[in-house]
């Protein structure tokens, strides 16, 4: 499986290829940032974010895009920022029919490190183990990046596991489109 992961954000928005199979090494195929200037006006910032995130999928083809979810914070003004660059990354691969994952931050964290708690050097710490890289990769939006890629390439085999199982279990529930049993 091929994963661009999306660290999203309008200022330096994380972006990171890996490609493996849970269970074996996995393989980073590319990391970097996508930047704008924060004294651009925001939709030519979202524009830019647009046309990064498309040379991304353009060069690596990725099989789906993993993204964090975006989380409430006090600094509004930095949540919006966030959640439109989010949305741009959703945007750019659902043009392409390209499935869309969302990890909240707290779970790519236990995934990749064991600790929901982790800090960013933690996190950075084991993308450089997991992908067997000389340093870590910089800025942090950019090992942020991998580790969301590589948290869904462990975790979309037992989601997709629990999604089929659910859609089995509805589809012989007695349970009508009503709420009431048949």
């Amino acid at each position: 499986m091929r994963v661009l992961g999306v660290d999203p954000g309008l200022t330096r928005c994380g972006v990171g290829v890996v490609e493996g199979v849970a269970g074996r090494p996995l393989t980073m195929l590319g990391v970097g940032v996508v930047r704008t200037p924060s004294d651009a006006e925001l939709g030519q910032r979202l524009v830019a974010v647009e046309q990064g995130i498309e040379r991304w999928l353009d060069e690596y083809r990725p099989e789906c895009v993993a993204v964090e979810r975006v989380f409430s914070q006090h600094n509004v003004r930095t949540v919006m920022g966030t959640a439109q660059a989010s949305a741009v990354a959703m945007l750019c691969a659902a043009r392409r029919g390209l499935p869309v994952a969302l990890h909240t931050p707290s779970e790519v964290k236990a995934a990749v490190t064991g600790s929901g708690r982790a800090d960013k050097a933690q996190v950075g710490a084991m993308v450089t183990r997991l992908l067997r890289l000389e340093a870590p990769p910089k800025p942090a939006d950019a090992a942020d990046a991998l580790a969301l890629a590589i948290c869904h390439i462990w975790r979309a085999p037992a989601q997709n596991r629990l999604q089929q199982a659910a859609a089995l279990h509805a589809a012989r529930s007695p349970i009508t489109s009503k709420g009431r049993t048949a």
